[in-house]
């Protein structure tokens, strides 16, 4: 029999696990909820490195991505509100044992150096985010198991609509965000960044740090030196081949990558970025799934801003063919220029989308449908 004091204690140890999985399942759903292209562009990553009939879920990615932010936002709510504790245990336990082990197997194999967890809100490593996952099952685990103490204050009723009311925001946040851009962005490439200095080193920066290795042969076995060792004087050795290895990556600013291609495959990004007057950069990753909706609406904004002493650059990562063969299919008269297409994925969160820079700043961003 507990005393009152330790009744007491382990309350309180109660309601603090419960609001600590709450509060990290909700932020974990939210994040991803307000960015559900770019939960999408992290699952495709996967499938891809998964290979084989993951590779065949690719056409499911936007969906899933939903899925997951409103099934963590869900939880995250329930917990923090007391709505279906025992339930949303079980729920967040099935969850939790489905995620561990898939997060084991990315930590040990590495197929993405982002798992995504948290979106672009918080980035940290694989390893981080199997610890981070062992530490909430251990909580989920300890909460069914005192789940009998807690005191319940909404009817069953109440709880069941409070539960559908999380499900239908956390599904209407993300159709916002995929039709409006992020409600709150995170990305490297937000509005007030000036990109020069979000591409520039510190002068005491961490570099990458590599281990080469040399592969030399001696009466009919190989074997591997290092620079330290290697038999670079003795011609008993013979050279096969050399490897090198990442060891430990230094520091990469938080715009990498930037790079403005003309059809002449010169690099103009200097002249885009110094530029004093303003640039609209019309962002069209994929031109093969690019709306074309989205594209007249870029060349009627075109139009209305072209006699006005603005500059006007369409980024785009298709080939020349796939560039002419959509000008001609959407009837475009502005001119085309290449870049990077994770940069372009990463500039923002629509296809096409609208960006406005004055002299290395962003200035505006805007989706489509709300040019």
């Amino acid at each position: 029999m507990l005393n009152k004091n330790q009744s007491k204690f382990n309350t309180t140890l109660l309601l603090l696990g419960r609001f600590v999985l709450g509060a990290v399942f909700v932020f974990s759903g939210f994040v991803k909820a307000i960015d559900p292209l770019g939960s999408t562009y992290k699952f495709q990553d996967y499938f891809a490195a998964f290979g084989g009939a993951f590779y065949g879920l690719t056409d499911y990615a936007f969906f899933l991505a939903i899925a997951l932010s409103t099934i963590e936002l869900s939880i995250g709510l329930n917990f923090l509100t007391g709505v279906h504790v025992r339930i949303t245990a079980w729920v967040a336990l099935g969850f939790m044992l489905v995620m561990t082990p898939i997060t084991l197997y990315i930590a040990l194999t590495n197929p993405v150096s982002d798992c995504g967890c948290f979106g672009d809100a918080l980035v940290i490593t694989n390893w981080q985010t199997f610890y981070k996952n062992i530490f909430l099952l251990a909580l989920v685990i300890s909460l069914l198991f005192t789940t009998k103490h807690l005191i319940v204050f909404l009817s069953k009723r109440a709880s069941s609509i409070l539960t559908v009311l999380f499900v239908i925001v956390g599904v209407s946040i993300s159709i916002y965000a995929y039709n409006h851009l992020m409600p709150i962005d995170f990305l490297p490439y937000k509005v007030g960044v000036h990109i020069p200095d979000a591409m520039a080193m510190p002068k005491d920066a961490a570099v990458d740090v590599y281990e080469t290795t040399f592969i030399y042969e001696k009466n009919g076995s190989q074997k591997e030196f290092t620079l330290d060792n290697y038999p670079a004087n003795d011609s008993t050795w013979k050279f096969i081949d050399q490897k090198t290895t990442l060891i430990k990556e230094g520091y990469k600013p938080p715009i990498h990558n930037f790079t403005i291609f003309n059809k002449y495959n010169d690099d103009i990004t200097a002249n885009v970025l110094s530029y004093e007057g303003y640039t609209y950069l019309l962002i069209m990753y994929d031109l093969q799934k690019t709306s074309s909706e989205g594209a007249q609406a870029g060349e009627t904004f075109y139009k209305k801003i072209k006699n006005k002493h603005l500059q006007f650059m369409a980024l785009t990562a298709s080939s020349d063919n796939e560039i002419a063969a959509f000008t001609d299919r959407n009837k475009l008269s502005f001119e085309f220029f290449k870049a990077d297409p994770i940069t372009l994925k990463t500039m923002i969160r629509a296809n096409p989308g609208l960006m406005l820079v004055k002299n290395g700043t962003i200035i505006g961003k805007w989706h489509w449908k709300d040019f």
